[in-house]
C-alpha cells in the first residue's frame, strides 16, 4: 500500500520521537532543539548519496560527508562564518559526534572546509537534497496555492566595474573617469542582453528551463524594493525568488539571481521549476508579476493566477483592483514574507561573508533546507 505524503511525514516524526532521538541521546548525551533539528535532517534525507564522488587519483579527501553534515548545522546553529563553525564543533561534543567527529582534535582546518564548501556549490549539493525532501513530501498532494515572491540578499563584494584601490586619482581625490566606459550601470544587466529577439518573458516561451536559468543575469548588482509601508529599499547583492506551499508553508523551487532583475523576469522559471516537483491549483502574486505573458503562462500549465493588478492609465476601475473574495484570498501570499524572515533570522540567510552567487546560493540553500525540514516536521502536528 503506497503512504500518502502527509501519513510519511507523520511515520517519521513518530519514529523520530520515540526511537532515534533516545537512541542518539544513549551515546552523545541530552540534544538541543537544534540539535534534534540537525538529527531529522540527517535522517530525513541522507547526505551519503548525494554527495559527488572522490577523485579517482591524487590525494584522498578527508569524510565529505561529515563536512556537509557540518555545513547543514552552520545553517541550523545560525552561525555565520566558518571559523565560529569550527569553534563550535570543537567546543560542543553532541554536535561534533553528530556531524562525524569523535574528537576535537579530528576536526579540518578552516581551509579543508573552504575546500569542500567549494565542491558543494559547484555540485549543487543542497539544490539537489532539497529537490527530493519537495518531491518525497508532496507526492500525491494537490496544493491549494503557491505563493510567489523574491527577497534581498545583501552581499559583501563589490559590483562590476568598481574600482580597485590602486586606481589613479583626480586633484580632488576623485577616481578618474579613465577607463569607466562599463561601469555606468554599476553592475545592472543591460536588458537588451536578454534575447535579440524581443524581452525576456516573450523569449521563454519557446525556452526550456535550463535556457530560461543561463539567461537570467546572477552577478552582484544594485536592487530596490518597496516596502509594506511604501519606501523604497535599496541593497548590493542578489535577490532570491522561491514559490512557497500554502499548505505547511513548505519552500517549493528558488531561483538566485542578481539584485536589480525584475521579479516578473523569473516568473515563468519559477513556474516550470514548480511544475516538475508539485501539483498545484492557484498561484499568488503582487503586482511586480502582473504581465499578460505570466498569466497565459500560468492557464497554460493549467493553473489559476491570482495577481494584484497595477493601476494603468486609461485602464477600467473593475480592472484595477482585486474583487472582495480575491482581496482575503491574496493574503495567502505572506506566507512568503514569513518564511523570508524564518530564512533570514533562524537560518543564515541574513549575514553571508561568501563570494560569487554559486557560493551564495549554496550558502542559502542550506538554510532552506533546514527550514524545510522544520516546516515538514511541523505540518505533521
Amino acid at each position: 500500500m503506497k503512504i500518502t505524503s502527509p501519513e510519511w511525514i507523520r511515520q517519521f516524526k513518530n519514529l523520530l520521537q520515540g526511537e532515534l532521538f533516545p537512541a542518539v541521546e544513549s551515546v552523545v548525551g541530552p540534544l538541543s532543539k537544534q540539535a534534534k533539528l540537525l538529527v531529522a535532517a540527517l535522517s530525513m534525507e541522507p547526505l551519503a548519496k548525494w554527495l559527488p564522488r572522490p577523485p579517482a587519483t591524487g590525494r584522498p579527501p578527508l569524510d565529505r560527508q561529515s563536512l556537509a553534515s557540518a555545513y547543514l548545522a552552520k545553517a541550523i546553529y545560525n552561525l555565520t562564518t566558518t571559523s565560529q563553525l569550527i569553534e563550535r564543533l570543537q567546543s560542543d561534543q553532541p554536535l561534533r559526534r553528530l556531524c562525524g567527529w569523535d574528537r576535537a582534535g579530528q576536526v579540518p582546518s578552516e581551509s579543508t572546509f573552504s575546500r569542500a564548501f567549494h565542491e558543494f556549490a559547484a555540485y549543487q549539493l543542497a539544490d539537489k537534497i532539497h529537490e527530493t525532501l519537495v518531491r518525497r513530501s508532496q507526492q500525491g498532494r494537490v496544493i491549494d496555492y503557491l505563493a510567489r515572491d523574491s527577497t534581498a540578499i545583501e552581499a559583501r563584494q563589490h559590483l562590476p566595474g568598481d574600482h580597485d584601490k590602486t586606481q589613479p586619482r583626480g586633484k580632488a581625490g576623485q577616481r578618474t573617469t579613465k577607463g569607466r566606459k562599463k561601469a555606468g550601470k554599476r553592475g545592472f544587466h543591460p536588458r537588451a542582453k536578454a534575447c535579440e529577439r524581443g524581452s525576456r518573458l516573450q523569449c521563454q516561451q519557446s525556452m526550456k528551463l535550463p535556457q530560461m536559468l543561463a539567461d537570467l543575469p546572477r552577478t552582484c548588482s544594485l536592487g530596490v524594493k518597496t516596502s509594506s509601508q511604501g519606501h523604497p529599499q535599496y541593497w548590493r547583492g542578489f535577490k532570491l525568488h522561491w514559490d512557497v506551499a500554502d499548505s505547511g508553508r513548505i519552500p517549493i523551487s528558488c531561483i538566485l539571481t542578481g539584485a536589480s532583475v525584475h521579479d516578473s523576469q523569473v516568473a515563468i522559471p519559477l513556474m516550470q521549476m514548480s511544475a516538475g516537483r508539485v501539483r498545484w491549483r492557484c498561484e499568488v502574486m503582487d503586482s511586480a508579476y502582473d504581465a499578460k505573458l505570466i498569466r497565459q503562462q500560468s492557464e497554460k500549465l493549467g493553473h489559476e493566477a491570482l495577481i494584484k493588478p497595477v493601476k494603468r492609465k486609461g485602464q477600467p476601475a473593475a480592472d484595477r483592483e482585486l474583487t472582495p473574495d480575491n482581496k482575503e484570498r491574496f493574503k495567502k501570499r505572506t506566507i512568503v514574507e514569513q518564511l523570508n524572515g524564518r530564512l533570514k533570522d533562524e537560518f543564515g540567510g541574513r549575514v553571508i561573508y561568501v563570494r560569487g552567487a554559486t557560493k551564495i546560493m549554496a550558502h542559502l540553500m542550506f538554510g532552506v533546507v533546514a527550514l524545510t525540514v522544520d516546516q515538514l516536521l511541523r505540518l505533521s502536528g
